[in-house]
């Protein structure tokens, strides 16, 4: 029998349900509300919980007439308080102020019409924007239509926010930002540029023409409950039945989907985005373009100055299978010099600006390498679509608000400490977890951080980082367990690229000294790659490993 947290209940002083200011003094009215704590117990126990009657602690909110937007009159007893306290106040009480209290909602995110991912993220900016803080974000999912099923497929998601407006007020402002943004309803269900629903709103039972929460359908509907249960898996929905979770109403619902729902990760305006869960999905071929002297395999081959080098590496590139091309301007090869932000982005800048400026009729997707904020949102702005940061944006702290500023994807690779230090710190505990359980823990964390920043849980990439922090055979386990990974809890749904080209573990298994050489090995971590669920794989050789590639995903990807 499986196991479920139960609920716990403490008390918690919940401020500013309502107020009232007068000249001198400003009076808060509390009341108690619960808080829900939880640890494992058996369903048994939990039923036993349910059925006891203090277990059950809800409030039913009462809500205005239709009509009463945000007029929320407080009751009789309530005025005869407030004017004692304007008695009080004008015979020279002391001034009380309060600070709004914040709430806890999620509110689902929904669209269909024209540039779906961009009309979600527009929704998003609006919220925080007027003060609805977007505090962290499910991944967005491809559904087909429901009850209405002659329209264009639907991305959804959902949003935890933070706010101090209440219900209707908080329905209001999320209204005002569909009109904003220009939604008209043609049919109730129907399509629609932009969809904001409230599913939740703390503990709350509210029960009104205008408002239902918990939103009405949640247990039926696949695509409102996939990305809810990437938030709040072990919350009950309905503070009536606090026993059954989000992910229980997720695992009773049976899949209607076909083709099952995919997450959807965008990249750019001109490509379309990765589906990181379809199975038939093509992989991309990253070729990197190191603008680099000292890069371990091919530095000083590619300089900025030699623009017609330049030109014909890119050319061949994209003729040889690339979709994406990667460019650095740092080494991070162990004990490399750091060269200044200045130098980086000398060497990084032309070459972005080259490729958008004599490729722009073909959808070349363009990566920057770097751990820097300061370069890559001076790439970004010269035409660079993904960030790609070995450090997992924990070298430089602006790295994650510049990626959250910029809307930009950011790919989070595994490393511990610095490319000068890392070597010295590829010790995986077996009381930890061992090694795959510490790459699936950090890499958790670098998301949190991400989400935290502002980054869209949309907007990531993951790379367990083969030659960061691991050694040797370390890194092929990482290839033989790259599927666990990507099923971790917490980063299920998430892209992931794999950079395995010319590495020296490759050297060391196969007795190629010379990384060059490494072709025929680095073809077999490819191929392993793709058979473990990568999207991306990171190359130097493209037209060869493009081949792979393709035979690959004939095998794999069906």
């Amino acid at each position: 029998m499986g196991r479920f947290p139960p609920v716990s209940i403490g008390p918690l002083i919940q401020q500013n349900v309502f107020s009232v200011s007068s000249r001198h003094a400003r009076v808060v009215f509390a009341q108690r509300l619960p808080v829900l704590s939880y640890r494992p117990f058996s369903l048994s126990a939990r039923r036993d919980a349910a059925n006891s009657a203090d277990s059950l602690s809800f409030k039913r909110y009462s809500l205005p007439p239709k009509g009463a937007r945000n007029n929320y009159t407080p009751s009789a007893s309530a005025e005869t308080t407030m004017a004692s306290a304007r008695e009080e106040a004008t015979a020279g009480a002391v001034t009380v102020l309060a600070t709004p209290r914040k709430h806890t909602a999620y509110i689902a995110l929904g669209s269909n019409m024209g540039d779906r991912i961009t009309w979600i993220e527009k929704a998003c900016s609006e919220m925080d924007a007027r003060g609805i803080k977007v505090t962290r974000t499910s991944s967005l999912w491809e559904t087909e239509p429901m009850y209405v099923l002659d329209q264009d497929r639907f991305i959804n998601g959902v949003c935890e926010v933070e706010t101090t407006l209440e219900p209707l007020a908080l329905l209001d402002a999320l209204q005002d930002i569909e009109n904003a943004l220009g939604r008209k309803k043609v049919i109730d269900k129907g399509p629609r540029n932009i969809d904001l629903d409230i599913l939740l709103y703390e503990n709350l039972s509210v029960d009104h023409d205008r408002l239902k929460i918990p939103h009405i359908g949640i247990a039926e509907r696949e695509f409102v409950l996939k990305p809810l249960a990437e938030l709040i898996p072990d919350k009950p929905i309905d503070y009536t039945r606090p026993w059954t979770l989000t992910r229980d109403y997720l695992d009773a619902l049976a899949p209607v989907a076909d083709p099952a729902l995919t997450t959807m990760t965008p990249l750019s305006a001109h490509h379309p985005p990765i589906q990181a869960l379809k199975p038939s999905r093509k992989t991309h071929v990253m070729a990197i373009l190191n603008m680099t002297p000292d890069s371990f395999s091919d530095g000083g081959q590619h300089v900025a100055v030699d623009e017609s080098a330049l030109l014909s590496t890119i050319t061949a590139f994209l003729d040889d299978g690339a979709t994406m091309i990667d460019i650095g301007g740092q080494s991070t090869a162990p004990n490399a010099p750091e060269v200044s932000a200045e130098e980086e982005l000398a060497r990084v800048l032309p070459a972005v600006r080259l490729i958008r400026r004599r490729f722009a009729s073909r959808p070349v997707l363009i990566s920057v390498d770097t751990y820097r904020a300061s370069v890559a949102a001076a790439a970004v702005a010269a035409g660079a679509d993904i960030v790609n940061d070995v450090s997992g944006g924990s070298m430089d702290p602006d790295m994650l608000p510049t990626a959250a500023r910029l809307g930009t994807t950011i790919c989070l690779m595994h490393m511990r400490g610095t490319p000068a230090t890392m070597n010295s710190l590829a010790l995986y505990p077996p009381e930890q977890g061992g090694l795959i359980a510490g790459i699936a823990r950090e890499l958790v964390a670098r998301v949190a951080a991400a989400e935290a920043a502002g980054v869209r849980r949309w907007r990531i990439v993951l790379d367990p980082g083969l030659g960061f922090a691991k050694l040797g055979p370390q890194n092929v386990d990482v290839l033989r367990h790259l599927d666990e990974l990507r099923h971790w809890p917490g980063l299920q749904g998430l892209p992931w690229l794999v950079g395995s080209s010319r590495k020296s573990f490759i050297g060391r298994v196969t007795g190629v000294p010379t990384p060059q050489e490494r072709i025929w090995g680095t073809a077999a971590t490819v191929a392993a790659a793709v058979q473990g669920g990568a999207d991306v794989v990171r190359v130097h050789d493209v037209r060869e490993m493009a081949q792979v590639v393709a035979m690959a995903d004939a095998i794999w990807r069906y």
